[in-house]
């Protein structure tokens, strides 16, 4: 087994954060004004960050952090001018792309076609999201918020073996998204449930994690650099 497996980022951690913190902020949208849910916003994007950089026992180089950190600053503005909830959107693929970041690093670098194939995905995942209740066929990814505490890990992946205490927030977090989607109350007037929006978030962040997490840690041009003895 290789010994830095379990400085692996807890990626899946991070997606039942993402799918409790878009549930709570979709329900909040409709009972209290759209500048009080940015708190809760902030503590989220942080709680998912800690997921991907703090399991590395690493701390993010100054531009990963200005990566990771501007494009939910940026669009936390638009909250402010009243043009929508977006930054809530882009928590969709944050774990991803806080994922590509960790392995951005000068000798592997994160390339740009890789990159639009994340806004590919995220913007296939905001489609599920926000489509998710309102047409009937969608209505199959609502059944993903039950997957968050069926998916096996070391199934998923053969060559991880995670430490209790990682499985053990796994765990608890993917079950609190689960109970917390049943237990939230409809808001009045709402045709989609606080559980159809957990399915949904959980079908695009599972969706968008499992590609990032498929990517090759290191460039193959780097394993190919460090084959050659000199």
């Amino acid at each position: 087994m290789n010994p830095t497996d379990h400085r692996q980022p807890w990626t899946f951690a991070a997606v039942s954060v993402m799918v409790i913190a878009a549930t709570l902020l979709v329900h909040g949208l409709t009972q209290i004004p759209t500048i009080q849910l940015l708190p809760g916003y902030v503590a989220a994007y942080l709680l998912i960050g800690a997921c991907i950089f703090v399991p590395g026992a690493r701390m993010p180089s100054p531009s990963q952090a200005v990566a990771f950190l501007l494009p939910g600053a940026l669009l936390v503005t638009l909250a402010f001018l009243d043009l929508g909830f977006w930054c809530g959107g882009w928590l969709l693929g944050l774990p991803a792309w806080g994922l590509l970041l960790s392995r951005w690093t000068p000798e592997n670098k994160l390339p740009v076609v890789r990159v639009l194939k994340f806004l590919g995905l995220l913007v296939l995942g905001l489609a599920v999201f926000m489509l998710n209740g309102v047409i009937g066929i969608f209505l199959v990814f609502s059944l993903a918020i039950f997957l968050l505490p069926l998916v096996p890990i070391r199934l998923v992946y053969p060559d991880f073996r995670a430490h209790l205490l990682q499985m053990s927030v796994e765990v608890l977090l993917s079950v609190s998204a689960v109970v917390l989607a049943l237990i939230l109350p409809t808001p009045e007037g709402s045709w989609s449930s606080p559980m159809i929006h957990a399915g949904g978030a959980a079908a695009a962040g599972l969706m968008i994690a499992f590609w990032a997490q498929g990517i090759p840690r290191r460039s193959a041009k780097l394993r190919l650099n460090e084959g050659i003895t000199l």
